[in-house]
């Protein structure tokens, strides 16, 4: 009989161990059974405990999100006003967390899955609502009718940056990062 807790440890241990391996490899060219000895553990209960390789990777991209979101959502409460909180939103994206070498790798395999696996298409959809709407509530008010294809434009330089810094390694660091969205962002905001 398993110890009690048991089970959200070792989902754990398997999420961090698909990330590193992602992060190693730079794709899902991985097998259940090298994310499970990198967690210590067999195959048998990764696949239990998931399923299959996706469903883990589906995992560890919802960690990364969860994540992600509670640094939006902490620096947000630090920001002052709608330039402020956008500011947070974009260094967010960008933070030691989120913007390190295995996330910034299971992002560009993540954006490939979801092309061909409807899961990872819905959670990709959510994550884009959910930041769309973050940058519409605070835009809105700075520049009306505009904020829409700004906000557009803010996801879309976010993930190009995510792309670009998985396909050409160590010509972004985050602070580079952060500082061509804001600059993105301060051109488009302008005085408002």
């Amino acid at each position: 009989m398993p110890k009690l807790g048991a089970k959200p440890i070792r989902r754990a241990a398997l999420v961090k161990a698909t990330i590193e391996m992602v992060g190693d490899l730079g794709s899902l060219d991985v097998t259940v059974a090298q994310i499970a000895r990198r967690a210590g553990m067999s195959s048998a209960l990764a696949h239990h405990y998931f399923g299959s390789k996706e469903q883990i990777f589906l995992a560890a991209m919802r960690a990364i999100l969860s994540l992600f979101g509670a640094e939006v959502r902490g620096a947000q409460v630090a920001a002052s006003g709608n330039r402020g909180r956008l500011r947070a939103i974009v260094l967010a994206s960008f933070s030691p967390t989120s913007f390190r070498r295995e996330a910034v790798s299971a992002w560009l395999n993540f954006y490939v899955l979801a092309q061909t696996a409807p899961a990872a298409r819905r959670l990709l959809a959510v994550y884009q609502r959910r930041l769309h709407s973050n940058l519409m509530y605070d835009l809105r008010p700075l520049i009306g009718p505009r904020a829409a294809s700004v906000a557009e434009g803010l996801g879309a330089l976010i993930d190009g940056v995510y792309i670009r810094a998985a396909l050409q390694p160590g010509t972004l660091d985050r602070n580079s990062a952060a500082a061509l969205v804001l600059d993105y962002l301060d051109r488009e905001l302008g005085d408002a």
